[in-house]
């Protein structure tokens, strides 16, 4: 019994044991699921908030309890971007003869002629002709071979190369081009060639990725990568018509003409010029906005060049010193300094000293882009104005004209001269014969300033030998006697308003008269 006992009892053990060991693996099992719900729900709170794993997507970034969304691009996109763009990037070569000068001739290098003396042989013949040849790049944009390029990269050149992705290779013709932008068009005798699709520029923004694709140094097709650092660069002196896009993705001599594009794979840009005091990449390129880049292939494809719009005024950058002559409460704008002749503008009834705040609702606030806007605007489309005068705003309509050629008009320096009211600037009466020597226009009354001393208030105004002042606090002055009585009237530490005639141009300019 007591085996069978301790049979019975070893049994109750046993299934004692079962349940116990039942229960414990039911609670395992509850914890363990348990467990593996918390994990699950954690993961994705965190994959959904810290989405690392997933590069296409917008990675969340808590800065000061503040959410930032960073958006960080697949390495797949930049790949397809570069395999669908890259054939449609050429490679251009140009070659042009040019005379040899004389600073080629091996004899009068300076080395030589330390122990032959000067000139020890004459050299017998014509001069010298040599190739001189360039590289650059050129982007196709319609399948029939139209290839759009900078203008230096062809300017001048007797032959142009045109090299395809697929080592084709074709003789290009430029069919037009614009030195005022700094682009050209190039055409090959080739059919269903790839392309670049036209992108937006203007809906570009700082920070967004783009790829540079060009020919840097001879190499070859090379795609970079940068983000847009600026846009609406202007006064860089690179173009008469400015508009720059600021990447730093890299560009070096060889990339001028190539192709800047955006994530979409969209031409936005045609890469132009760099910023270096090396000759090489520093980080700032420079690229002409694909909004311009298209109207200008457009015009020089149909007629073989660019109609601008065109008002007849000269205008200047509004300074807080003008701003606050003129009675402007902010530096914004553009101030008319001249009006020609028989202009839109003049039929307007634009005058002298008005200052352009707006073209149909548009802030102006800068020339550069004043100038942009009313170049890009068709001939004879009707605008709307919005103008500062006598410290009112007004509102006029007019309609563009046809930007005529510009004849450069250089003025020449006065002679010595006697002293006037205005310290460190000297002026004498404007004479006929003084105009004629300055190739002035006729008519032209004022004084002509014939020497600036040096660190003077006049110098640090801008005023230089050789302009001629008009007018003093919007009077016109016709001699000296007249200038220095306007400026006789100045108040103790009242700055002076002057409008000058310079190089065919008039400008205003202020400066301190205490």
């Amino acid at each position: 019994m007591i085996y069978s006992h301790h049979y019975h009892d070893d049994i109750s053990i046993i299934h004692f044991y079962r349940e116990v060991s039942f229960i414990m693996k039911g609670r395992k099992f509850f914890v363990s699921t348990s467990l593996l719900l918390f994990g699950l729900i954690l993961g994705s709170l965190l994959t959904s908030h810290l989405d690392f794993f997933s590069l296409g997507q917008a990675v969340e970034i808590h800065r000061e309890g503040a959410p930032l969304q960073v958006a960080v691009p697949p390495d797949d996109l930049f790949i397809d971007i570069a395999k669908r763009v890259t054939p449609a990037v050429v490679n251009i070569s140009t070659t042009r003869v040019v005379k040899g000068r004389e600073d080629d001739d091996p004899f009068n290098d300076p080395f030589f002629r330390r122990f032959f003396g000067d000139r020890p042989f004459e050299r017998q013949g014509p001069p010298r002709q040599r190739r001189s040849q360039g590289l650059g790049s050129g982007v196709i944009v319609d399948p029939s071979g139209i290839i759009i390029t900078n203008n230096h990269v062809v300017e001048n050149a007797d032959e142009v190369e045109v090299l395809l992705g697929d080592k084709r290779e074709f003789k290009g013709k430029v069919i037009g081009n614009d030195p005022k932008s700094d682009l050209a068009i190039v055409k090959i005798d080739a059919e269903n060639l790839p392309t670049v699709p036209w992108g937006d520029s203007d809906r570009l923004q700082v920070g967004e990725y783009v790829l540079a694709i060009g020919n840097p140094f001879g190499l070859g097709q090379t795609v970079t990568m940068g983000i847009v650092s600026a846009v609406g660069r202007t006064n860089l002196g690179i173009a008469d018509y400015e508009d720059f896009i600021q990447t730093d993705a890299a560009i070096n001599p060889g990339n001028s003409g190539g192709a800047l594009v955006n994530r979409r794979g969209e031409l936005v840009g045609i890469n132009t010029a760099i910023f270096s005091r090396t000759g090489g990449y520093m980080g700032i390129g420079f690229a002409v906005p694909s909004e311009m880049a298209k109207s200008i292939k457009e015009s020089l494809v149909r007629t073989g060049k660019v109609t601008r719009g065109w008002l007849g005024v000269s205008i200047q950058e509004v300074t807080p010193q003008l701003a606050k002559e003129f009675g402007l409460k902010e530096s914004k704008g553009a101030l008319v300094s001249d009006v020609l002749p028989d202009s839109p503008a003049e039929a307007a009834g634009i005058k002298r000293g008005d200052i352009l705040l707006a073209i149909d609702g548009k802030e102006v606030e800068s020339t550069a882009q004043l100038r942009k806007w009313v170049a890009g605007t068709a001939v004879g489309k009707k605008i709307r104005l919005t103008l500062f005068r006598d410290k009112k705003e007004k509102e006029i309509e007019l309609s563009p004209g046809e930007q005529p050629q510009e004849v450069a008009q250089a003025g020449g320096e006065g002679a010595e001269t006697e002293t006037s009211a205005l310290k460190g600037a000297q002026v004498r009466n404007l004479t006929p014969e003084a105009a004629r020597e300055m190739n002035l226009p006729k008519g032209l009354e004022g004084v002509v300033i014939s020497r600036v001393e040096a660190g003077s208030l006049a110098e640090e105004a801008g005023l230089r030998a050789g302009d001629v002042i008009l007018e003093v606090n919007r009077t016109a002055v016709r001699n000296t006697r007249e200038y220095e009585q306007a400026l006789s009237r100045l108040k103790k530490e009242q700055s002076a308003l002057l409008l000058i005639h310079r190089g065919g141009n008039t400008l205003f300019l202020t400066l301190d008269a205490a």
